[in-house]
């Protein structure tokens, strides 16, 4: 199954957008004793309410082999567990063609990812190893959510800020590959409007909401894609984001209840 036809399997089983971030400091686990069983119990509380999981591969190989193992061992346990469930490999990896083949086996390979995200600042031939894995999904950082995005971001190049060339460009990848999805912030609203009238009818992950205070409401308002659910109720349903939320589940007394709450959230806007 593609990466695309498994996210939207989960969209519609859980009626869900969100994606739980599983990137646990070692120096803040809860008397676990390993990332891996910290991630256990997130999984098991929020797979009810999430379309996918998002590890993000610092934490782990922070923590040396053993982060690995554990980086291992959680994504092994989402698919032998809720395999309907996808997997977002948070790596942004990108570098010269013979380095991201590496790149792209270590994600899809080795760590077996249903998607990864990637930097295309290096261009095409970065990016082309993990294109050809057209089953695998691949996560285009185009506006990211961080203070400083529009260092490089928001220049303009010929009338054009550089992330409407990202997204172009990915466009254009996609229409060959049918792969490409993009990364856009919750920080940036006015740019997500911007770039979703380029490319109208692609999968955005949206990081920024919840610590990073991205607006919830007006992200949803300015990026979804109207869609008909396949629900028997036959309700009207928006896709096209995945709302990625870390810290604020993760880290909560109760991570179901932060995750069906988000859900929920996001639901009223849909």
């Amino acid at each position: 199954m593609k990466f695309q036809e498994k996210l939207e399997k989960a969209i519609e089983k859980n009626d869900s957008l969100l994606c739980v971030g599983l990137d646990p400091d070692i120096q803040n686990l809860s008397g676990e004793k390993s990332q891996f069983e910290f991630n256990k119990k997130i999984i098991d509380q929020t797979a009810t309410f999430a379309c996918c999981f998002k590890p993000q591969i610092a934490f782990y190989a922070a923590a040396g082999l053993k982060g690995v193992e554990d980086l291992t061992r959680t994504i092994t346990y989402i698919h032998n567990n809720y395999p309907l469930i996808p997997v977002l490999l948070d790596a942004k990896r990108g570098d010269v063609g013979h380095t991201s083949e590496m790149y792209a086996k270590e994600a899809f390979d080795f760590f077996n990812a249903d998607a990864v995200t990637v930097n295309p600042y290096l261009g095409f031939d970065s990016v082309e190893p993990f294109l050809n894995r057209k089953d695998r999904g691949v996560f285009v950082l185009c506006k990211t959510s961080n203070p400083g995005a529009s260092d490089f971001q928001g220049l303009v190049i010929e009338r054009e800020p550089l992330y409407i060339k990202v997204a172009k460009k990915s466009l254009t990848w996609n229409k060959k590959y049918g792969n490409v999805l993009l990364v856009v912030g919750a920080t940036s609203p006015n740019e997500l409007m911007e770039i979703r009238k380029v490319v109208p009818n692609m999968t955005f992950l949206v990081p920024g909401i919840g610590a990073q205070g991205g607006d919830l409401k007006t992200t949803l308002s300015n990026g979804l894609i109207k869609s008909h659910s396949s629900f028997s109720r036959k309700r009207e349903s928006s896709k096209g984001l995945i709302i990625s939320a870390s810290r604020s589940i993760i880290y909560n007394s109760s991570p179901r209840a932060a995750a069906q709450k988000l859900r929920d959230e996001i639901n009223k806007y849909r």
